[in-house]
């Protein structure tokens, strides 16, 4: 017998979709090293031509997939997918008629072993993307770029921007150094907080350890089909390190990371805290609770499970149908178009929260289509 999904998925036709679309994950790339300087301290400028970048090995794409970029991504002027403002606005802003576009660079700043050339990558990247992106482009906006591995750095930097409107969150990255509940990290949670900013969670990093709990994988698909590990040992950090009472109003954002493990994590997590609350007592509810309350989660990569029901089973037991928000992850080659990212069509009201009202209200982004 077909796949339901599949046979739903074919049968509807191409075209834009009726509601408002905003894409919550966007990578813009440098088009060269001289961009960059054009923002980085003489000191660090000549660190970058002598030293160059230094960060964990790990994280790296395959060369079929250059960039880990759509093969028609590419710019005609030969520039790196995601670098060139022009063809982006064209490629994916106006052919799809964003709304708006949350920028997430992945430049490698935060994962620095240098810290402090990773701070002013950091603020090298939020100076060019404020400069080339979000102010020549209104339907755009963007993370803040942080050293997070030293998080009094990363909070002078959330400082920096943070009272700024075309930043709109921070970004941080799901494999670091340690898990994220650490209080290590939490000055970074008390800036967010502060200026009323979700942390995003993106897809990525190295942090020094294998993705896995068994060592390095062989392969590239075992890292992309894998990431979900690291997310869900940073939903159990946050939780169980107490982040949540400590900082009732963090808003998290899980970005690129899928969404179908997040229920039976939750569940797992409140039986395991039945039985061992003792040990963590300043959680004074269950783990659930907190992951309802605290987390938002975005589209890309959709699970799509081989039954149409069994998704819409799926969206019923992840329960978020106030946090969950649109992606493409544009200009990356496993991008999800806004008319066929669902494997199921779904209500319009639910569609419509999800495509953009999410964000939206997360976000506080204004109406643009009135």
């Amino acid at each position: 017998m077909e796949p339901i999904q599949l046979a739903e998925r074919r049968t509807r036709k191409r075209q834009r979709v009726q509601t408002p679309v905003i894409d919550c994950d966007i990578h813009n790339a440098f088009p060269s090293n001289e961009t960059l300087y054009k923002y980085l301290p003489a000191r660090w400028r000549r660190h970058h031509e002598t030293i160059g970048l230094r960060g964990h090995y790990g994280g790296h794409y395959p060369r079929a997939m250059k960039n880990a970029a759509r093969h028609d991504a590419w710019p005609p002027n030969g520039l790196p997918p995601g670098s060139d403002l022009a063809f982006m606005r064209a490629q994916l802003l106006d052919a799809w008629d964003l709304e708006y576009g949350i920028l997430n660079p992945l430049l490698g700043a935060g994962g620095q072993l240098n810290l402090e050339f990773g701070a002013a990558l950091a603020r090298a990247t939020n100076e060019w993307q404020l400069a080339e992106w979000v102010e020549p482009e209104p339907r755009l906006r963007a993370s803040i770029v942080v050293p997070y591995e030293d998080s009094a750095l990363a909070a002078q930097e959330i400082e920096r921007w943070g009272g700024h409107p075309g930043f709109v969150q921070v970004l941080l990255i799901a494999r670091t150094a340690e898990p994220l509940g650490r209080r290590k990290y939490w000055p970074i949670y008390e800036a967010a907080v502060r200026h009323d900013l979700p942390i995003g969670i993106h897809f990525g990093g190295a942090g020094g350890g294998p993705i896995t709990g068994a060592g390095f994988p062989s392969h590239y698909i075992e890292d992309h089909a894998g990431m979900p590990q690291a997310f869900q040992a940073q939903v159990i950090s946050l939780v169980c390190e107490g982040v949540f009472e400590r900082f009732p109003t963090l808003k998290i954002v899980l970005i690129e990371g899928g969404f179908a493990w997040l229920p039976p994590l939750a569940w797992r997590l409140d039986q395991s805290w039945r039985r061992l609350k003792e040990e963590v007592p300043y959680l004074r509810r269950a783990p659930s609770e907190y992951i309802h309350e605290h987390f938002w989660i975005t589209t890309q990569p959709m699970e799509e499970p081989p039954k149409g029901r069994f998704f819409r089973q799926l969206l019923e037991q992840l329960n978020a149908d106030d946090r969950l928000m649109f992606a493409t992850d544009y200009p990356h080659w496993d991008f999800d178009a806004p008319d066929r990212a669902f494997p199921v069509e779904l209500p319009p009201a639910l569609k419509r929260k999800i495509m953009a009202e999410n964000a939206r209200a997360l976000y506080k982004l204004p109406p643009r289509h009135l």
